[in-house]
């Protein structure tokens, strides 16, 4: 049997696979923006404006966070309310309405902290948000069912990071809120600790 072709054959295959690579990498990376955005093709001309937007000075400090639902976008603001970014996000899986139960795949509205950090999440990188309160619990247990819980910003599940942008094409969490991991290595370096989280419907 002549194994040349066959050899050509998985040459010419590792070279396409090379060639992803590197466009999901490079593609829609400009200078001084985030690593890790990957392909924006077929994403919207606002999607793709803010993810070219430039890596966040350092020392900036992110004092609160507002997610506007409906746009599917998430604002960051100093201390002194100062836009200091926009990031594009997805939601949970059923985004409209507020999150009352486990298993709903809303994402929550309302006025929170981040109260919780993890380097080392299933999902790159998070941050926790301090769902439910005491008012989610009360309206669970009124109707005998459990709030749900365990809500937070984070990236793409490990080993699916060169997705990169184009997870924004749906919602697809249970109910976290959705960057890149390029993004959620800059939020996680630069919201304080218990930052307010606003979330709006």
């Amino acid at each position: 049997m002549n194994k040349k072709p066959l050899l050509a054959l998985f040459g010419t295959i590792l070279l396409l696979l090379g060639s992803g690579y590197v466009f999901l990498r490079h593609s829609s990376n400009p200078p001084g923006s985030l690593p890790n955005i990957g392909n924006s093709a077929g994403l919207s001309p606002r999607q793709q404006s803010l993810l070219q937007q430039p890596a966040l000075p350092p020392g900036s400090e992110i004092a609160k966070l507002v997610v506007r639902k409906a746009e599917r976008e998430m604002d960051a603001y100093d201390a002194q309310g100062n836009l200091l970014k926009t990031y594009p996000i997805a939601l949970g899986f059923s985004p409209v309405g507020h999150k009352q139960f486990e298993g709903d795949g809303k994402t929550p509205e309302g006025r929170y902290t981040i109260n919780d950090r993890n380097p080392h999440s299933s999902h790159h990188k998070n941050l926790g948000v301090s769902y439910p309160n005491a008012a989610d619990r009360a309206h669970a247990a009124a109707q005998g069912k459990n709030p749900g819980g365990d809500i937070k910003i984070h990236g793409l599940r490990n080993g699916l990071g060169l997705i990169g942008a184009q997870h924004l094409r749906r919602d697809w969490t249970h109910g976290c809120i959705a960057v890149t991991d390029g993004e959620i290595d800059e939020l996680y370096a630069h919201v304080k600790p218990q930052a307010e989280i606003e979330i709006l419907p």
